[in-house]
């Protein structure tokens, strides 16, 4: 009987999968592992999802979600022509991967980063450069040498899983330098100081993704977007799955966008707890980096695996990335103060005990 492995491309048949955050499906669990947001999506998600009509899933989606780029447009101070629709950003970075690497265009990304750019690219057949970060997980002086020859750099900022924001004046002389496609991959943005967004109709060869997972509540609708200049929109046109995002998720989507007071709000809630947080965790020894996201990459006073280890035998999921560079912290996704708490009044003992 043939192997089945042999039914897929070398590549495929070699390549490790994506491995997603855990997602406990019994277990009542704190879950501050993947970067959910702790309130619920806008009041008026809600009430558009009660006026949903039969007729609307008994037909296709539109495939180009024109009402959902409309919203976007508007927030973002651009056309509809500049906006794409994904299930997810994730789908976003599939379209961009798809239409610009191949195994003879190279891709890079920073190193430590999100992961799933790997994996894209292997599927693709593509070489992936990795661009180290500095000692404090800043930019490398030398990066444009490094991107010689790259056709596609996949530039997230703020970083993940380390949560700083890169200066937005090296970012653009890194677009206008690079002779290549920047895709900007801001999932944490709203988070953020500042962002890239203006970047799109300065140059011509940069994509920005963002994602509704984070700041709108929205992880389990699957709703990203990007926006680029209208050539290299109406390129990743042809690249995205037909009707790649649901009826349903458009819908909600469009309403929780447009419900901009709703967003800020629990943005700034977020923050103000986020700032908050990182001040319990340098009182108690931890080394806190820099985060403009929702989530805080830290270093505690003690083994980060065996604190892991501890905390989800607590009923507490974080995430710990046990490569070299990342071994010696946790992630911890900002959930409400309340959460926070009593995370902080949990780990506590466990800290003691490691010691």
């Amino acid at each position: 009987m043939a192997n089945a492995n042999n039914f897929f491309r070398t590549n495929i048949d070699e390549m490790l999968g994506y491995s997603p955050g855990e997602q406990p499906q019994h277990e009542r669990l704190l879950k501050l592992n993947t970067n959910e947001n702790p309130y619920p999506p806008s009041p008026k998600v809600f009430e558009a999802l009660a006026a949903v009509e039969p007729i609307q899933l008994i037909r296709y989606p539109d495939p180009v979600a024109n009402k959902l780029r409309d919203a976007v447009a508007s927030i973002n101070h651009v056309t509809r022509d500049q906006v794409i629709i994904g299930n997810g950003s994730d789908d976003i970075l599939t379209m961009v991967t798809r239409a610009f690497t191949d195994s003879t265009r190279e891709a890079a990304c920073l190193e430590p980063s999100y992961s799933l750019y790997h994996v894209l690219t292997n599927i693709q057949d593509s070489q992936m450069k990795k661009i180290e970060l500095g000692e404090n997980f800043e930019l490398p002086s030398n990066i444009l040498s490094q991107l010689d020859g790259v056709k596609l750099f996949y530039f997230t900022c703020p970083n993940a899983p380390i949560g700083n924001r890169f200066d937005k004046q090296k970012i653009r002389e890194i677009c206008k330098a690079f002779s290549g496609v920047v895709l900007i991959d801001e999932a944490y943005t709203d988070f953020a100081e500042d962002n890239c967004i203006d970047l799109v109709n300065e140059f011509p060869n940069v994509i920005v993704s963002r994602s509704l997972s984070k700041s709108y509540s929205l992880a389990g609708a699957r709703v990203g977007y990007g926006i680029a200049s209208k050539n290299l929109i109406d390129g990743l046109m042809k690249v995205k799955d037909s009707y790649n995002v649901n009826v349903l998720s458009q819908v909600v989507a469009t309403e929780a966008i447009l419900d901009q007071a709703y967003f800020k709000e629990c943005c700034d809630k977020v923050i103000q707890t986020r700032t908050n947080f990182k001040h319990e965790l340098i009182k108690r020894g931890f080394e806190v980096l820099p985060s403009e996201t929702n989530f805080l990459f830290a270093a505690p006073p003690c083994d980060a695996k065996k604190l892991y280890d501890s905390l989800r035998n607590e009923g507490i999921i974080v995430r710990h990335f046990p490569n070299q560079r990342t071994a010696k912290y946790i992630r911890i996704t900002i959930g409400t103060d309340e959460e926070m708490n009593y995370f902080l009044t949990t780990m506590d003992p466990l800290i003691e005990d490691i010691k």
